[in-house]
Order: C-alpha cells, then structure tokens, then sequence
C-alpha cells in the first residue's frame, strides 16, 4: 500500500503521484499534509532545502481549492524566477487529473502583459516573485483580496533578499481570515516577525533540529592561501573524477570569472546568475541537469531554482555574506536520501566564520589538506581502470583489430598494461610533479581557536591594518555601506576583510588586515569606475576616530597620507601583489581530436604535456611556473559583469 494513501489525499492526486513515481511521503509531508487537510490552519514548517516541501503544501493546497471558481484563490510566493517556474511546474504536475485548474507563474524578466493576460483568463494558483507581484498590485492587474490560502516557500531566503517590505505589503492586500502557510529552512529573526504580524496562532512543524544542517551531507573545509584558492578548486575537482557540483560565488562577476577559467581549463563547466537571460538560463539548467555540465558556478540568488538529482558536491568557492545562506547551499546536494559532501574553500582570515557555521547547522566540520599532485595521478588512473573494465565494448571495433593486433603483436598483457597506461600517466605526472603544496601552513584548528580569541579585539584594536586613502566617494554615488561592498567584491575579500570605513564627498578611507596590501595596491590601482580610474594609496592616517555599530568612522579627516600630502602619491615602492600562474588545468579525456560534447575519461593522441580531467589529459602544455596571467577567455554566451557602484538589484 502507497503511503500517501494514509495522508488523506484524493484519488487524483494519488494517481499523479503514481505516475511521477513518489513511493513514501518525507518527513515534511508526512506531517505537514494531514494537518493542512484536516482543517484551515496557518502553519510554520522548518526543513531543509531538498526535503519535498514543494509536495507538502503543493497537495493539500490543489485539494482545498475549488476547480468550479476561477478566481484566484491561493498565491504562493517564492524568492527567485527558477523557483517560481519549478513549483508552477510541479503544481500542474501535481493537478494533471483535476480538471478545470489553471497555474500561473508571475515573475520578472517576462511579459507583465501576458502575466496578466493569463490571470485574467482565470487562475485559482498564482506562483509569484514578490518584486513582480507587487508590481502587479501596484498596476491593479491582480487581485488577491479573496484568496483563502497564502504560502510562503523559502521564507527566510526571500528575506535575505532583501523583500520583507514587498511581503508586508503584499500579505497587507490579503483577507485577514485567510490561512497562511510558511515554509523555511532556518528561523531567522524576520522570519519570525512575519509570522507573529500575520499569522493567527500557527502550528510549528520541525523536521529535524531547528535550524540545523541535514543529516546526510558531510562537511569540510581546506584552509588555502587567497592566491591559491581558483589552483585549490582544479584540485579539487580532479581528485573527485565524478564529480557533479554546484559551485558557489559571492557575486555575478566572480561567477562568470572563475566559470570562464574552469571553461578555458578544460572543465566542463558554466555560469548561472542575474545577468543571464532567461532563454541562456534554460540553456545551462537543461545543460546541467542532462549531466553535459560537471561544475555549475553560481550565485545564491540564481542557485535558489536549481532542483537537480545526485548532486555530489556544493563547492563554497567562497563564504556567503550571511552565514545563514550556507545552509541553503549545502541543501542541493544529500537529496532523497542520498549522500552528500559540502565543501569550503577558505582562507586565513574567514577560518573563524566555520565555527559560526557549526553553531548553526548543528555539525562539524572536518578539516581536509588539498591533496597534492602524486595522490591525484593515483585517484585518476585508479579512475581510469575501472572505467576501461566497466566499458561496454561495442563490436564495430572488430573490423580494425587484425590492424590493431599486428602493431601490438609481440607485447605482453603486462607490456600493454604499462604501455596504454604511461600515455596517459607521463602527460599527467609532468604537469602535477612541477606544482606545490597547497594546504596553508597554519592548520584550521590553531587558526580558528586563535580567531575566536581575537575576532572581538581586532574591532577594538587596529594597530596592524593597513589604513588607504581611494579617490572614490559620496559624489560617486558611495556611502559607507556601500563603498564597502563594492571594495571587497572587486578586491574579492570577506565581509570582515574590509573596515574602518569613511566616506567623504571626493575621496574615502578604508582598512585591511597587512597580508592584503598588496593584492590592494594592484588590484585598485587598475581598476576604472565610470571611465575614471581609481587611484589607492596607503595612509598615515591611522582611522583611530570613534566608530559607530556598523564600522563607521567618525574621525580621520583626509590629510595624512603617506609624503605629498593631498595629491601625491606615496614615495616608498610597492611590490606588485601575485597574480597566479594559470596553467591549462586537468581536462576531460577523449579519444583523438577535439570535441565541443563533454567526454568521459579515455585516451587522446598526443598533442601535448599537460593532463585532461575525467581520466583522461589534456591535449595542451602548461604554461611555465611564473609566467604572466592572460586574461581568460570569454564565453560565447555569456558576457562577465562589470562592477557597480551601487549594489545589485534584486533578482
């Protein structure tokens, strides 16, 4: 017997969840849908991502509403336009054997006419963005002042996302006797407001400990030099040969930039995020979830719609801003049972935010070394034996091997062995024999423990940073906030990385932490901000003015700079930050020539040193130890962001 038989649900739903092939309700579902069917009820439902929570409010609500009555009766509102189109998906899905129930999805980057054509022809669901709704309110195109159901999916990511105000003012349109349903992945301190200003005593459901990580997915982190960190993810990738991955990056020009890399590397990879039209969007999600795509790097905001299957890995390339999104992240991978690993890349001075992780997520972290160069020659040739033992042979071959068996005639099994093998092994150990360790050389345990200790006083104590005079400020449309996000995006630091920030009308001051100066000094100085170039200088300013809560400074005028006062530039040399070779990393193998389709791990000619990833190697030579960095290449299809002063809209 179907267990979703013992949840109350009607004959057709359970037809269409036979035919998508559910067997047993998860937890979430199990819980959440007998009590939303039994009665009208606002609830509050915490799960993780990857839980079914799509299923537990999609059933009871195709249930309750009545087919007969066109007008609309429940809005869900979800945080981005791939969840929105997800969910609109499985809600027909779900309603394939009711008749007469129409699902609209309504979100930004799409007709608003045709949105409002749809509805107007009779929509008892609406799917929504809550940007795009409530410009649909606004314009009068909707109307949702009779709607008996209200659900809130990803609650806590909308919120991060900076809609609380569009969902006040959206749930203040709404019937008060409505019921309101929220589901979310952790409980933060909005999340919390919204249910107590529109909720009527809710019930609270739990699926797991509030708040905390899921059970089946594993996490580590490999503590790297900043410069090393893109070297850190090739390594990566090639010492787990199957590797199916959601790559995470702070913003859409850091996404675009290391999926170009990966790209040009060999990798089979692609960028998801807010610049992308949508028509490029479908594109890379049909690319990746058809397997064509190992890596996928994308944003936070853009990753909210990825629903994917046997994701192995969710690579953290870099921390989120928010230490709650890292839940979020690692929910795409450890699905319907199925293990997962979370990975973080990190650099010295973010090692203190993995203790704040696991005071959320309720799991510890294990601390890995990034393997070195011989440990994954033996990961990928053990790789590439099993795949040559699992191949399925197909006898078209038959007709060359009399050709094959003369040229190979004489040799022993154990001369072929050597032989098939050192083609691949030779190109592979010359290209990881010449590259360093890795691993940082403070281990994460000692650097953390001394983070926790000193994380509070450095706020206090900042003898040791580096204080800058930037010739950007509020004339460039920049306040403190701002200016401090636009500076560690560009300069690609952590939130804490950057501080002391003062912004006046032609010019601003900032701090780091010494071990950043450098990369500072180079990275700014060749940058252009609106056609202007940027010039940064060290200050002797030391920025010891009072600070407010949020790292305002209000003292340290601008004088002070190091010799030739205000216009000068500072006399003493600077040394050019590293830049990081770029060697032509692990490729995918193939057969001969090129091809533009991914390809599993097997033997190519030899056309070069340099190893392939997937088993196979690489048909180009790395470039020598030192050499200059050049730019990488561009995708076809998609273009790199270019920085802004203010920050991103919302997706």
């Amino acid at each position: 017997m179907n267990k979703f038989e013992q949840l109350g649900l009607s004959e057709s739903l359970l037809k269409a969840i036979l035919d998508l092939g559910f067997e047993n309700p998860t937890e979430v579902q199990e819980k959440a849908i007998p009590l939303l069917l039994e009665k009208d009820i606002d609830l509050v439902a915490l799960a993780q991502t990857g839980t079914g929570k799509t299923a537990a409010f999609g059933f009871p609500v195709i249930q309750k509403i009545d087919a007969n009555n066109r007008n609309t009766q429940a809005l869900i509102l979800s945080p981005t336009r791939e969840l929105c189109l997800q969910i609109t998906n499985e809600i027909k899905n779900y309603s394939k054997y009711e008749k007469g129930i129409n699902v609209v999805a309504v979100y930004g980057g799409a007709s608003i006419t045709e949105q409002a054509r749809d509805i107007k022809r009779g929509a008892q669901v609406i799917v929504a963005t809550p940007g795009r709704m409530q410009d649909m309110i606004n314009r009068g195109l909707v109307n949702i002042s009779q709607i008996n159901y209200c659900i809130l999916d990803e609650a806590d990511e909308m919120l991060n996302m900076g809609f609380y105000e569009d969902i006040v003012n959206i749930l203040s349109t709404t019937p008060d006797e409505k019921s309101t349903w929220l589901f979310s992945a952790t409980m933060p301190a909005e999340v919390a407001r919204i249910a107590k200003q529109f909720m009527h005593d809710p019930m609270e459901i739990t699926v797991g400990a509030k708040n905390s990580g899921s059970a089946t997915v594993s996490h580590e982190f490999y503590l790297v030099n900043a410069r090393d960190r893109y070297e850190a993810l090739k390594r990566l990738a090639d010492a787990n040969p199957d590797i199916f991955s959601v790559v995470f990056c702070r913003t859409k020009r850091d996404t675009q930039a290391v999926a170009e890399k990966l790209i040009e590397d060999g990798y089979s990879a692609a960028a998801l995020h807010g610049d992308l039209s949508q028509a490029q969007r479908d594109s890379v999600m049909k690319s990746f979830r058809g397997k064509q795509i190992q890596m996928l790097v994308a944003t936070d905001v853009a990753a909210r719609g990825i629903d994917v299957d046997n994701i192995t890995h969710v690579v953290n390339y870099q921390l989120p801003d928010e230490i709650e999104t890292y839940n979020h992240r690692s929910g795409r991978t450890g699905r319907a049972g199925k293990l997962g690993t979370s990975i973080v890349i990190v650099t010295k001075s973010e090692i203190r935010k993995i203790s704040s992780i696991e005071r959320i997520i309720k799991q510890k972290f294990e601390e890995k070394t990034i393997p070195s160069g011989i440990e994954i020659c033996e990961i990928q040739l053990l790789h590439l034996a099993n795949k040559i033992k699992d191949t399925e042979v197909d006898h078209e071959i038959d007709n060359y091997l009399p050709a094959i068996n003369n040229v190979l005639e004489g040799l022993s099994k154990e001369e072929l062995i050597k032989k098939m093998v050192s083609v691949e092994f030779n190109r592979f150990i010359n290209y990881y024999k010449k590259t360093r360790d890795l691993s940082s050389q403070s281990s994460g345990s000692e650097r953390r423990d001394r983070d926790d200790r000193d994380g509070a006083s450095r706020e206090n104590n900042n003898s040791g940073a580096t204080r800058y005079f930037v010739n950007i400020g509020s004339r460039d449309n920049f306040d403190w906030m701002t200016l401090k996000d636009y500076l560690k995006e560009t300069l690609d630091l952590g939130r804490d990385d950057v501080f002391k920030v003062d912004v006046k009308e032609g010019f601003s001051f900032f701090n780091t932490d010494p071990e950043h100066t450098d990369k500072v000094m180079e990275i700014l100085n060749n940058v252009q901000l609106e056609g202007r170039r940027i010039n940064v200088e060290i200050s002797k300013n030391d920025g010891g003015g009072r600070r407010d809560h949020n790292g305002r400074s209000s003292g340290g005028g601008f004088g002070g700079r190091s010799s030739g006062g205000f216009g000068g530039r500072s006399s003493a040399p600077r040394e050019g930050g590293f830049r990081g070779d770029r060697n032509s990393g692990p490729r995918e193998g193939g057969f001969g020539g090129r091809s533009s389709a991914p390809r599993e791990g097997g033997f190519r000619s030899d056309r070069g040193p340099a190893p392939r990833r997937e088993g196979g190697f690489t048909d180009r030579a790395p470039r020598p130890e030192g050499s200059s960095d050049r730019a990488p290449r561009r995708s076809e299809s998609f273009g790199a962001s270019t920085p802004r002063p203010r920050r991103p809209r919302r997706d």
